[in-house]
């Protein structure tokens, strides 16, 4: 496996900054040690606007370390107060990309349930029933498109809960491919899990109107579908 691929710069103004998150990299310093989005983000925020010193990211949400995709931080403490509570009243909008080794049936749902997180092992199972610690969850899918074997799903979390995506997809017995976590049978060839944050559309901190980020998928095998480019343009 070569190197993994450098964040890339999605969008950025005085309280906003967003980037695309390679797989493979934490968001934020972890017990690895591994270089993080954080710290990237703000050596290039140094470099870019030749600020000395420790410069100042808020982390307002993340995406687990094998997932890739959009994520923002705010450049201020005005900006990433504001985000985070955006994010707590659901006052945004997140779409995911997915794929799975079948097509999901019905083509187009809604999967809720109790979830439950053990932190020892990083690892969330299903309740049949509310219980302590649980916390409710609920996953929009819709199929968008097949290739042999592989479907490319489309998923937009409700709520905010850890893993839920994936273990949404893996209760439909549909677990992502590559997430050997949730069942997956093989892993992928650079140890991701087929999950890509592709559209984030949240209300500016500062002026009233909304960004819409959009971030293709990597160029892998994986994600390669026909028609890819007009599903993307459809989100724009």
């Amino acid at each position: 496996m070569g190197a993994r691929p450098e964040p890339q710069v999605l969008y950025v103004d005085n309280h906003v900054l967003a980037l695309h998150k390679p797989s493979g990299m934490p968001c934020v310093p972890d017990s690895s040690g591994d270089p993080s989005l954080l710290d990237w983000g703000r050596d290039w925020v140094g470099r870019e606007f030749q600020k000395p010193g420790n410069v100042f990211l808020g982390v307002v949400h993340r995406l687990d370390r094998p997932v890739s995709g959009v994520v923002v931080f705010g450049r201020t403490s005005k900006g990433a107060s504001r985000l985070s509570d955006s994010l707590r009243r659901h006052d945004l909008e997140k779409i995911y990309w997915s794929v799975l080794p079948g097509k999901p049936s019905p083509s187009e749902g809604r999967v809720n349930h109790w979830l439950l997180k053990d932190p020892s092992r990083n690892q969330v199972r299903v309740l049949d029933e509310e219980s302590h610690g649980a916390k409710w969850a609920q996953t929009s899918y819709r199929f968008l498109a097949e290739q042999g074997s592989r479907t490319l799903v489309e998923l937009i979390p409700h709520t905010g809960r850890p893993h839920q995506l994936r273990v949404a997809m893996a209760s439909l017995g549909l677990p992502l491919l590559g997430d050997l976590r949730y069942g997956a049978r093989d892993p992928l060839p650079d140890r991701s899990v087929a999950l890509h944050a592709v559209c984030l559309r949240i209300p500016h901190p500062t002026r009233d109107e909304s960004i819409r980020l959009l971030c293709p998928p990597p160029e892998l095998d994986v994600w390669s579908f026909a028609g890819r480019e007009r599903m993307l343009e459809a989100l724009a």
